[in-house]
């Protein structure tokens, strides 16, 4: 741990000790029965694990990371396409994301190949790294006793924990498509687009289905979220447990290409992660949205219990 993330540890052991001094809500009442936590201790909690979280080093060189792909695809792009405005090797034919051949068209397409490329690895790569360690890095940095002290309880700490990997989910992705959209600015023109169906919508209109593909792609994210957590609670071990979360997230992607599986591959979390594709069909297609987004709550619901099972019952010491 490097010594501003040793400082920052140091603030919130502090700050934890103040709110068990003071915080009278967590003092039991003159007939014995414990008062209820109050709302704004919630509130207190996930702005400090919001503020913890994104303020260290590591956090801020994932989203760098993430940031620096849809730069170097449109660079790229640029590059292949030259002069003469056509791209080789893209869309279907080429093996290549969907949306590639159309940057050189419409800039904003960078912004759906860029979450299209960052969805099977960085993304998830990522929030198996912050997920990974809520519960791991706290018990192994030596603060998650102080956290247990104050009025907050386990569950509502868990909760916290999860919203803060969720939030984070949200601004990767965010930064993701506002990096490509500002490179596909840049470097390429904008204006009105085609969909998948042939159908020409506004520049405005695709503003918005890129925002709405956007939010999808961090719902997608919700299962590796809730499996980082798991993983979390299992181990003292923060590296172990970033580890095995992001060696989890290689596997079931691989165990899903294997076309002999095919009979259970629709239940992995990652299987219908690119159906965010469908919003850029003219009528846009719900199917597979909808099955993605109900397999991500499946997940979330059967690891966020499995990881309150374990928390609540876990012996806390470190």
């Amino acid at each position: 741990m490097s010594q501003g993330e040793a400082v920052q540890q140091g603030v919130r052991i502090e700050d934890t000790r103040k709110n068990q001094k003071n915080q009278k809500d967590g003092k039991p009442r003159k007939d014995g029965k414990p008062r209820k936590v109050s709302p704004l201790w919630t509130f207190g909690l996930l702005r400090s694990e919001l503020h913890t979280t994104f303020r260290r080093w590591r956090t801020l060189a994932l989203l760098a990371v993430l940031a620096a792909v849809p730069i170097l695809v449109g660079i790229a792009v640029k590059i292949e396409t030259g002069d003469d405005g056509s791209m080789g090797g893209g869309g279907p034919q080429g093996g290549g994301p969907a949306f590639i051949s159309q940057i050189t068209n419409n800039g904003l397409f960078l912004v759906f190949t860029a979450l299209a490329a960052t969805l099977p690895f960085f993304l998830p790569m990522a929030i198996g790294v912050i997920a990974g360690d809520a519960i791991a890095g706290e018990a192994n940095a030596g603060t998650l006793r102080y956290l247990l002290v104050a009025p907050a309880g386990r569950t509502r700490l868990l909760l916290t924990k999860y919203a803060t990997t969720m939030a984070f989910c949200l601004v990767a992705t965010l930064v993701v498509a506002v990096s490509a959209l500002t490179v596909g600015a840049l470097l390429f023109p904008l204006g009105e687009l085609t969909t998948i169906s042939g159908t020409r919508i506004s520049f405005a209109e695709g503003l918005g289905r890129a925002l709405l593909i956007s939010l999808v792609v961090a719902a997608s994210l919700m299962g590796v979220a809730a499996l980082g957590l798991f993983v979390s609670t299992l181990t003292n071990s923060g590296i172990a447990a970033m580890a095995t979360t992001v060696g989890l997230v290689i596997t079931v992607q691989i165990l899903d290409q294997i076309p002999q599986l095919h009979a259970i591959q629709p239940y992995f979390f990652s299987h219908y992660w690119l159906s965010f594709a469908d919003l850029m069909r003219e009528p846009v297609y719900w199917d597979d949205l909808v099955k993605n987004l109900g397999i991500q709550a499946l997940y979330a619901a059967v690891f966020g219990s499995a990881a309150w099972a374990r928390f609540t019952a876990k012996d806390i010491t470190a």
